[in-house]
């Protein structure tokens, strides 16, 4: 099985970055191994349609990204499958060009939208021109990260920390990474 952990958001809006910063912060510290599965670890940022092609070589795609939810306070931390969303999940719109739902719901409607998850976290507001986390969000990374590791283990894979690089010193450089 080919999978595929992506991080989508705008990484000029604070804390829709996470999901790249989030992706970004777990390739520099992890080292992940299966002894049939693949992974790869991409910052899709703000592309969503222009990722189908990458996306549908994979079988199964673990999404970072923000999410918003009813009732909840900025900084909380969800994972679920995408085809069973918690009720609370609004999917209203967020500063990406073309929205990734829609994107996977395209997907969906042609056959090529592989088994997907989505590890999401609330943001603050969503405020322009600022490159980094709010208080909130960056608190919600350690959680991001045992929910994420957590998964890896019940898909069976193997993974050593090798780097204990600090999610904000990845944050300036950010804009420079992106999908080769």
């Amino acid at each position: 099985m080919k999978i595929l952990l992506l991080g989508i958001g705008n990484v000029l809006y604070a804390d829709e970055g996470i999901g790249v910063h989030f992706v970004n912060y777990i390739a520099e510290n992890y080292r992940f191994e299966h002894e049939v599965h693949t992974m790869d670890i991409k910052d899709g940022g703000t592309l969503a349609q222009g990722l189908i092609p990458m996306i549908s070589q994979y079988d199964y795609l673990i999404v970072v990204d923000t999410v918003n939810a009813h009732g909840v306070e900025p900084g909380e931390v969800y994972f679920f499958d995408f085809d069973k969303a918690p009720a609370e999940i609004d999917w209203q719109g967020s500063a990406h060009e073309v929205e990734m739902l829609q994107t996977l719901n395209m997907m969906e409607m042609v056959g090529d939208r592989p088994k997907t998850f989505i590890l999401g976290c609330t943001p603050t507001v969503l405020e322009p021109m600022v490159l980094g986390l709010t208080p909130r969000v960056s608190a919600a990374v350690p959680l991001m990260e045992k929910t994420l590791l957590k998964h890896f283990d019940s898909l069976e894979f193997s993974y050593e920390r090798f780097a204990n690089i600090d999610i904000h010193s990845l944050i300036p450089d950010s804009y420079k990474r992106g999908v080769e």
